[in-house]
C-alpha cells in the first residue's frame, strides 16, 4: 500500500496510534465519567427502591386486617405488641439510614455530574 493510500483508508487502529496526550487524556476522561455518572445514578436509584420497600414493610406492620374474610375482628391473642415495637423501630432506623445515605447522595451526585 502507498502512502496516499493509507491515508485514504485510514482506519481506527492508525487513528489511534496517531492521538495526541490531549485526545487520549479526553477519550479516557469521558469513558471514565460515563461509567462513574452511570453507576451513581443507578447507586441513588437503589437506595429509593430500598427505602420503598422498607416502608412498605412498615406498613404493612400496621395491616391487622384479619386473614379470614369471613371475621372482621382481630383478636388481641393474634397480635404481639412486643413484636410490632420491635420490628417497628427497627425499620425505622433502618429507613432513616437510607434516607441519610439518599440525601448525600443525590446532593454529591447534583455536585459531581451536574444532574439531579
Amino acid at each position: 500500500m502507498a502512502g496516499s493510500e493509507v491515508a485514504q483508508n485510514e482506519g481506527k487502529f492508525l487513528k489511534s496510534l496517531k492521538r495526541n496526550a490531549k485526545q487520549i487524556r479526553e477519550d479516557r476522561a469521558n469513558v471514565i465519567f460515563g461509567d462513574t455518572n452511570r453507576l451513581y445514578r443507578r447507586k441513588v436509584e437503589d437506595l429509593e427502591d430500598e427505602l420503598k420497600k422498607l416502608q412498605y414493610s412498615r406498613d404493612a406492620l400496621i395491616d391487622l386486617a384479619p386473614d379470614s374474610s369471613m371475621s372482621n375482628v382481630v383478636a388481641p391473642k393474634d397480635f404481639d405488641a412486643a413484636t410490632f415495637i420491635e420490628e417497628d423501630l427497627k425499620l425505622g432506623v433502618q429507613m432513616r439510614n437510607i434516607e441519610i445515605k439518599l440525601e448525600i447522595a443525590k446532593r454529591q451526585y447534583t455536585e459531581l455530574f451536574g444532574g439531579e
